[in-house]
């Protein structure tokens, strides 16, 4: 599912990058590392001069593999997708669905980039961009991956609606290592679109995805949530875990109190236990403390009974309904 195409026939897609941008990209990471290579070069023939003839020709394959191979799957691997090269031109390596590219993505991109770059001093490369619809080269189709542009228009850039609050954090224990890279895509590639589209058209796919992801992960969809917002909760809970998988953040606040819009938290079961303020008389803390003990009926008798009905209690706070946040899913 690489393109989600609607009843309106409206293609949803990422914006991949062309390629003179690419290709302008490569260059300047090419040049850095063929520098760094012939650097090291120099000084492994300088540093070998005792040894034999095969000594020299295993160094010399060892550099070639570690400086030309292993550095741009190093640095795509902790850049998350950005070399130098592309980082100056604005574009940077991510997953099917939108994502930050792993180890393996970087790896199999860069072990296709011997033969595809390195090899066919990008012939190859240059003639599978030309001939993919989205630019995507050999390594980027085994890989899973796609090169998109970061800088765009801010009035064309679209972003994943986030989920209503109450929410958040209700999928956290979900299992989503069986999901597909393509359905990501097209979850998420309906939700930055879903309010351009008819309402009846939007309403189906959300339903179609909703069933294709419940069916993936194992778990039924729930029955009193919307689609869309489903869809959206889910998509930022994949969202919050590659956050803390790729940056060692908290990636969210799906593991923490849920605060909504007035500021009190929308799941009961999370929110803290206010405190109760004790009476400065009922400690012995007060300038008398001998007021405190005569009068021991009235401040143990008053603390108790502030819980029940009081604003700041917990139970006032789970009933009270969630604050509305303006997410609209198509009716």
């Amino acid at each position: 599912m690489n393109d989600l195409v609607t009843g309106d026939a409206v293609v949803l897609g990422l914006r991949p990058a062309k390629l003179p941008s690419r290709a302008l990209a490569l260059v300047i990471d090419l040049v850095v590392a063929w520098t760094a290579y012939l650097l090291v070069s120099v000084a492994v023939v300088l540093s070998s001069g005792a040894l034999d003839e095969a000594a020299v020709t295993a160094l010399g394959i060892a550099s070639f593999l570690l400086v030309l191979v292993g550095g741009p799957i190093a640095v795509e691997t902790l850049s998350h997708g950005r070399s130098l090269g592309k980082l100056a031109c604005g574009l940077r390596v991510v997953r099917d669905d939108g994502g930050p590219i792993r180890f393996r993505h970087a790896l199999v991109r860069g072990a296709v980039g011997v033969v595809e770059i390195l090899m066919s001093f990008g012939v190859v490369g240059c003639i599978a961009s030309l001939v993919s619809a989205r630019g995507r080269r050999i390594g980027d189709v085994f890989a899973g991956t796609l090169v998109v542009r970061e800088r765009v228009p801010a009035g064309r850039s679209a972003a994943v609606p986030p989920p209503p609050p109450w929410l958040v954090g209700r999928f956290a224990e979900l299992d989503l290592s069986g999901v597909p890279d393509g359905l990501w895509l097209g979850i998420r590639q309906y939700l930055t679109r879903m309010d351009q589209l008819d309402a009846g058209v939007g309403l189906g796919m959300a339903e179609r995805l909703a069933g294709e992801l419940a069916e993936r992960t194992g778990t039924p969809a729930p029955q009193e949530v919307p689609a869309a917002a489903y869809l959206a909760a889910v998509v930022h809970e994949r969202q919050a875990r590659d956050a803390r998988r790729a940056f060692g953040g908290p990636g969210g606040s799906s593991g923490g109190v849920i605060v909504g819009d007035g500021g009190f938290p929308h799941d009961a079961s999370r929110a803290p236990v206010p405190a109760v303020p004790t009476p400065a008389a009922a400690t012995g803390d007060g300038p008398t403390g001998s007021s405190a003990s005569s009068r021991p009926s009235s401040t143990s008798s008053s603390a108790p009974q502030s819980s029940p009905s009081s604003p700041s209690s917990p139970t006032s706070l789970s009933s009270s309904p969630p604050s509305p946040t303006g997410f609209a899913p198509p009716a």
